[in-house]
């Protein structure tokens, strides 16, 4: 009962013209970069940072939040009519719906994506309310060891699911902690590498950081190496209208998607990317037409489409009732919520309810409004394909360079904003994700903080993380998290040696 209490306040606050209007202004602009190949929802977030600096910290997280899921909207579109996923979630809807664009079904494929993420979206934001408040009530029991215990889990987690290999996505993190604790210590006033830089003093703002490594190291990138093919785009034949045989074929898809993908989001070590596959696998397993697979059948895009937008909204559990960003989008709005001085996580819930459930509340506006923007205005997202992309690139470089020279006029600042955006370059081009940094520059910081106050109240006895028991079984976890997959690779190689020495024994019996 309190929570849905604390749901109808969240509602007064987002039903304000003000907030309605930046959730608007948020699916907006969140369809438009879903449906723009290579930019996405954490550039554009990371871009408007230094813009929404005055803003009101609720109304600005309402319309990122807007940005967030309205990217996984758009995202349907370029994967259909052109064949490019935004994001690795997004492949199988570029297999099976690009397949139905080239059949003449680009309509049905758009649509069964937009209402399938309407219907995820909704169904996820309500298990959103659910949990939330849930993992709250156990958070609010931690302690120091605990906090940094599930920091260390958020470092594992973050480094070893966005990156290729672990050792990339620790490399990474291991950059944003020490990005992170430049500056004047908090405790000793002592510098700590500032190279006798006064400007360093202040420590590195977590908004250059963002638009360096997200905005302009992901821009070189996208101009240097994804620039050189040409792109064909599908046209729109038929009608955009589903036919009852496609409603009935796509409405389980939808609720099993749904119920694969929150799980999975909501998991510190979770992610987009397994659901979709599973979803995919499942409805195959389970259609009635299996001749359509690989040549365009619409359960191929209803089911990964649904599981990709729950597993975005279920990516808000961790970060709202723990701080734990699980996604690069989730790393850039924790970074959002630093700059106005907010950190996430069960106190959050209790000094600020408004701005929490007022977020929450605005996730089921948005995904009415996504629904009403999508299918009626197809045509005008299919006409953003034709912008040509070198316009695009130097756009994001100018407003990088603008916002970040407004934050305090500072030309340090812009010399910080290229020397990480070539960092960012660097680390895109040798497959390290940048996320981790920020992750890293963020919590670095807060860990510290928590592991000094540990040992404080333990008098410097280490072993306080592992007799206390909730510390001891978050980092068990993180240790599965970071060992559990080079142990299941040993077995699954022992298991396909031993089969082959039993294949070759077969053989060579008489």
């Amino acid at each position: 009962m309190e929570t849905f209490d604390a749901l109808l306040a969240g509602f007064a606050v987002a039903l304000t013209w003000k907030n309605l209007l930046l959730g608007f202004v948020g699916c907006m602009l969140g369809t438009a970069v879903g449906v723009l190949p290579g930019v996405g929802p954490a550039v554009t977030i990371a871009l408007l940072l230094p813009a929404t600096a005055s803003f009101d910290p609720t109304g600005a997280l309402i319309m990122f939040a807007g940005i967030y899921y309205g990217a996984m909207f758009g995202g349907s579109t370029t994967s259909i009519l052109l064949n490019t996923p935004g994001e690795s979630a997004t492949i199988i809807t570029a297999m099976e719906g690009n397949l139905m664009a080239k059949n003449g079904r680009a309509g049905p494929a758009l649509a069964t994506s937009a209402i399938g993420s309407f219907v995820a979206g909704t169904l996820a934001t309500l298990m959103l309310s659910i949990a939330a408040p849930a993992v709250v009530e156990i958070a609010l029991k931690f302690g120091p060891a605990e906090y940094f215990a599930v920091m260390v889990l958020a470092f594992t987690t973050v480094a070893a699911v966005l990156g290729s290999s672990a050792v990339r996505g620790l490399t990474a993190l291991f950059i944003g902690l020490m990005i992170g604790l430049i500056g004047l210590d908090s405790q000793t006033g002592q510098a700590r590498f500032t190279f006798g830089v006064p400007e360093l003093f202040d420590g590195v703002d977590v908004v250059v950081v963002a638009v360096g490594l997200f905005a302009v190291g992901e821009t070189l990138y996208l101009a240097t190496y994804l620039n050189r093919g040409v792109d064909k785009l599908e046209t729109m034949r038929g009608s955009i209208w589903m036919t009852l045989s496609d409603w009935k074929r796509s409405w389980k898809p939808w609720l099993r998607g749904t119920a694969l993908g929150f799980p999975f989001g909501a998991m510190p070590a979770g992610g987009a990317e397994i659901p979709t596959f599973l979803s995919y696998a499942i409805e195959k397993k389970l259609t009635k037409h299996p001749e359509e697979f690989g040549n365009g059948a619409i359960e191929g895009v209803a089911g990964p489409e649904a599981a990709n937008n729950a597993s975005s909204t279920g990516t808000m559990v961790p970060l709202l009732a723990l701080g734990l960003p699980t996604s690069a989008t989730a790393a850039i709005i924790l970074a959002a919520f630093q700059q106005w001085g907010l950190q996430p996580g069960p106190l959050l819930f209790e000094t600020d309810p408004k701005l929490v459930w007022g977020l929450i509340a605005s996730m089921y506006i948005g995904n009415v409004i996504l629904l009403v923007l999508n299918l009626p205005l197809v045509g005008l997202w299919v006409r953003l394909l034709r912008i040509p992309r070198p316009l695009l690139y130097a756009g994001i470089l100018i407003f990088s360079t603008l916002g970040a020279y407004g934050l305090r006029n500072s030309w340090f600042d812009l010399l910080l904003l290229y020397v990480i955006g070539l960092l960012g370059f660097v680390m895109r081009r040798y497959d390290m994700p940048v996320a981790p940094v920020i992750v890293g520059m963020i919590l670095g910081p807060l860990a510290e903080q928590q592991l000094r106050r540990a040992l404080a109240i333990s008098q410097g006895d280490l072993s306080v993380f592992v007799t206390h028991p909730i510390s001891a079984s978050i980092l068990g976890v993180t240790a599965l998290v970071l060992i559990g997959p080079s142990i299941w690779k040993w077995i699954s190689s022992r298991r396909d040696a031993s089969n082959d020495v039993q294949a070759v024994g077969y053989q060579s019996a008489p």
